[in-house]
């Protein structure tokens, strides 16, 4: 847990799912920076001033990508509607703000999936690592917004490039840009109601050449912000290669399935076979959803879930579940996401089920896997990577 310190109060926050042992901090300099804009205060003495007076926020105030619900929260008693295309950072965000005593109401909790307030009077949009996810939520937003809305978005210095001004440019208005703090940057963008972007050219899809293996064939749907959206990641493809088929009536898993191209495969080559498909991104499950029923024409067979891993998967309901884990926590390297993963699916399999993970050799995936099911056989490996089979054994 770690404070921020506002003018509205300080606040303890903490990432989703909580860990004490996590040495990554809830905010940044970026979501203080903009807080400190909000509230008018002075910059530093002898430094230029970027802030006269305070924003109004008593109209509708809308947050976008707030990664763990420090600026939603700093802001509660605005009334505030956060956007967010990750459950982790919503869960987060709901907990954070409980922790600092507002009541559950107090925030509107959406998502990228849903329809935006149809007025906004200040929007926020902490920059999200994906250019792509930024395009379609301006895109999304822009016929909210009015002459008179004040739109900043915020980031650190090595988030904002040109093409991300651009973009503020192209489809809200003018834009500007402060100084930076912190290595910080906010960007100021002035709405013009006589700009017409056009619509948001999201989702995207293609079709997979002969060289993916079982997937070969099917149509790919990739929403605004899922990894890889223009092509298939070379990870996946090796997967594909390796599928393992002929499961019959099973119960497959795609954990943190981005477009769904794993379970989707596994789904065409088992027609028996009913598949789960989670992950913490939103728009991946949207993905997902769009892939399936693109290529599978009962989609009764499928189920699509936004959540914490198998977190909340009933003991032993699983027979095999497919895995290609995230390896970043937006600019952070961890093995964290992975380690969940792997743990979660271990409850979730029955005795016999099967984790398949593939991985780049370098992250050592095996040794997790030996730690926790007692063994880690290597189906197939290229000098990039490697397909790995854990079986859940009795105990």
């Amino acid at each position: 847990m770690n404070q921020l310190s506002t003018s509205w109060g300080a606040y303890d926050l903490t990432r989703f799912p909580e860990d004490r042992r996590d040495p990554l901090r809830a905010w940044s300099a970026a979501d203080a920076y903009l807080l400190r804009h909000l509230a008018g205060e002075s910059e530093p003495a002898g430094e230029a001033r970027d802030a006269a007076k305070p924003v109004d926020l008593s109209g509708t105030v809308a947050v976008v990508g707030d990664r763990w619900g420090a600026l939603t929260t700093a802001l509660a008693q605005h009334a505030p509607t956060l956007i967010t295309d990750s459950f982790l950072a919503r869960e987060a965000t709901r907990a954070n703000v409980a922790r600092a005593g507002f009541a559950p109401d107090a925030v509107t909790l959406s998502t990228t999936g849903d329809a935006p307030p149809g007025r906004i009077d200040v929007l926020l949009v902490r920059v999200p690592k994906s250019l792509a996810l930024l395009e379609d939520q301006l895109h999304r937003l822009a016929p909210a917004l009015h002459a008179g809305t004040v739109v900043i978005g915020t980031g650190m210095v090595t988030e904002i490039h040109t093409s991300t001004l651009d973009l503020f440019d192209r489809i809200i208005g003018p834009t500007k840009t402060s100084l930076a703090r912190q290595k910080a940057r906010l960007i100021f963008s002035t709405p013009d109601p006589q700009r017409d972007a056009g619509p948001s050219p999201w989702p995207r899809s293609y079709v997979l050449d002969a060289d993916s293996g079982v997937g070969s064939g099917l149509t790919v749907v990739n929403h605004a912000g899922v990894f890889c959206a223009d092509r298939l990641d070379i990870g996946t493809r090796f997967l594909l290669r390796h599928l393992p088929t002929g499961t019959g009536a099973a119960h497959i898993v795609d954990l943190g399935c981005g477009n769904g191209v794993l379970g989707t495969a596994a789904a065409v080559a088992d027609p028996e076979a009913t598949v789960t498909f989670i992950d913490e991104s939103y728009p991946a499950v949207a993905s997902a959803k769009a892939t399936f029923r693109a290529n599978a024409a009962d989609s009764t067979r499928a189920q699509f879930i936004a959540g914490d891993a198998l977190s909340a998967a009933p003991t032993g309901s699983v027979d095999l579940v497919l895995n290609n884990p995230p390896f970043h926590s937006h600019q952070a390297t961890s093995g964290a996401t992975a380690w969940r993963m792997f743990n979660s699916a271990r409850a979730a399999l029955r005795p016999g089920g099967e984790l398949w993970v593939v991985g780049n050799r370098h992250l050592g995936y095996h040794v997790k896997l030996q730690k926790l099911f007692g063994n880690a056989k290597v189906v197939a490996g290229d000098p990039k990577f490697v397909v790995l089979r854990a079986v859940k054994r009795d105990r």
